[in-house]
């Protein structure tokens, strides 16, 4: 995703954006929170550790590529976010791109509709792994995620 900007000359320039997802369901904001942290039922059943208030850590581990994240900020029912603190990405050149990196979940209700937007600070188009990363996220937060919040059965694994 790109942005529209100018640059200094005041000419339209294109500014690169971190990636970003956005679904709504006709959840609670408390059940969109609860269902962000059962990771393991939406993108990796490996996930270890704890994901629910700050100072949780968690790995996704899909064997030859895995990533360890700490939570430094949650806000029950509204916002939490998962920092990378490690992490091996086999097949790039820099397998650690993602480190120091940010998914953030920002969850938002609106009548009987929560909408989650999900934004991965530092992954944007000028990164290696972003084409495959974005087409990851599509479908683990796109698909598998927002089916977990519909049919309480996430797409773990699957992709």
């Amino acid at each position: 995703m790109h942005a529209t900007a100018f640059n200094q000359q005041g000419n339209l320039a294109m500014t690169p954006r971190d990636y970003q997802s956005t679904i709504s369901a006709n959840v609670s904001p408390k059940d969109a929170y609860d269902k962000i942290a059962r990771v393991s039922e939406w993108w990796n059943k490996a996930t270890t550790g704890a994901t629910r208030k700050v100072g949780d850590t968690f790995k996704v581990d899909f064997g030859q590529t895995w990533v360890e994240f700490k939570i430094v900020e949650a806000i029950p029912d509204k916002k939490i976010v998962w920092r990378v603190t490690d992490c091996h990405l086999h097949w790039l050149k820099d397998k650690t791109e993602w480190t120091d990196t940010k998914v953030v979940w920002d969850i938002e209700a609106a009548s009987d509709t929560t909408t989650v937007t999900m934004t991965h600070v530092g992954l944007t188009p000028a990164v290696e792994c972003y084409e495959g990363c974005e087409k990851g996220w599509d479908f683990y937060v796109g698909k598998s995620l927002l089916q977990l919040f519909t049919e309480d059965r996430g797409l773990a694994d699957q992709k």
